[in-house]
């Protein structure tokens, strides 16, 4: 068990007046106890009370291993048989929940809830950013681990550069940025190469388009090392780009540095988000500038704090974000620029990714 961040959580649900909390499995459950079960319909879960204690509930198959990650083996399980719901009324009586509060978090399914809740006394609500908050603010420890991620990113994308050529796929492309990243001591790496037209499409997942002369090429990847994560995104081109590739790309890179300029200590995320927003709108292209500015980057690639204009907060010390304007003109072409943007313990703005934001147009005799 992770005892810092089980303090932490324990505060969060006092001050959100809840009685316990509902970690279902998923990458929060790994944060805070060290367990990742394998995928399964079954349903299971750690309880953590107000009061700091815990308990864990699970089928039978999973009691062995839950104990492993449980310092105080309080263990609840069930039987195929039996069904689950007679388990969980058991383990909220005896831990005096029944007619309380209690907040889930993202990962936990409707339709086991829906179950639950129609055979016992429990008002649920939705916590779902509570395992969030409690990591918001990164230690000194998670800082250094998100610099040395960025590093990675920034020399896995420069050897990546020289190799690409005409004729080889996206698929391609990307498997060379990922064992790149794997040589650099980047672990789980993942990403996306979209050429040409898949390009205008923010979140395009394919790898089968042959790159071509004329190609933008949006390549968005990202890492882990020492538990936390980098996410960065450039687009470069193959050839030299045209007259409206030129004018996009140096909107979105200007949006890019207006946005971290802004994004200080004590800054109102609206207002960064408008620092980006405002010169894609003043350029024409407000309507195609369709995602959200940035999110927040720790122990996952998306957590909180989201930069987006509803998001009415302010930074503080220890928080790392993304900045990623785009303008994505559907099947024409599209162009993203992103780095990770931290605010040290200091009260500093560090901008970690260091990789050229100049135009990188690749040519050939």
């Amino acid at each position: 068990m992770n005892k810092y961040y089980f303090d932490k959580l324990i505060e969060e649900i006092n001050d959100q007046g809840l009685d316990a909390m509902l970690i279902a499995p998923s990458e929060d459950l790994m944060f805070i106890m060290g367990f990742f079960p394998i995928f399964c319909e079954r349903f299971q879960g750690l309880f953590v009370t107000k009061e700091g204690d815990y308990f864990y509930v699970c089928n039978l198959l999973t009691v062995e291993e839950v104990e492993e990650y449980l310092p105080n083996k309080k263990v609840y399980s069930w039987f195929d048989g039996d069904g689950y719901t007679g388990t969980v009324l058991t383990a909220l009586q005896e831990n005096n929940l029944i007619g309380k509060k209690i907040g889930i978090s993202a990962a936990v399914r409707a339709y086991d809830i829906l179950e639950i809740a129609d055979k016992m006394d429990v008002k649920w609500v939705s916590a779902r950013h509570l395992c969030h908050e409690i990591r918001i603010r990164k230690t000194c420890e998670e800082m250094e681990g998100l610099r040395g991620a960025a590093k990675i990113a920034d020399k896995a994308l420069e050897l990546l550069i020289p190799q690409i050529k005409p004729g080889m796929t996206e698929g391609e492309v990307k498997n060379i940025l990922m064992d790149n990243m794997l040589s650099l001591g980047g672990i789980n790496p993942c990403g996306l190469v979209a050429s040409g037209p898949n390009s205008g499409f923010p979140h395009y997942n394919l790898t089968t388009r042959v790159i071509q002369e004329g190609d933008a090429i949006v390549i968005d990847f990202s890492c882990e090392y020492k538990l936390v994560c980098t996410d960065m995104t450039r687009t470069i081109f193959i050839g030299e780009p045209t007259e409206q590739q030129k004018k996009v790309y140096d909107v979105v890179r200007a949006a890019n540095e207006a946005a971290e300029k802004v994004a200080v200590e004590g800054a109102w995320i609206p207002d960064i988000d408008a620092a980006a927003r405002d010169i894609i709108a003043a350029a024409g292209y407000a309507d195609k500038f369709t995602t959200r500015l940035g999110h927040g980057i720790g122990y996952l690639c998306h957590e909180a704090p989201d930069i987006k204009k509803n998001n009415e907060r302010r930074l503080e010390r220890g928080m790392a974000f993304t900045i990623e304007p785009g303008i994505y003109l559907g099947g024409d072409f599209g162009v993203r620029v992103e780095d990770v943007v931290l605010i040290n313990d200091k009260g500093e703005t560090e901008v970690l990714n260091q990789f050229t934001k100049n135009i990188i147009a690749i040519t050939y005799a």
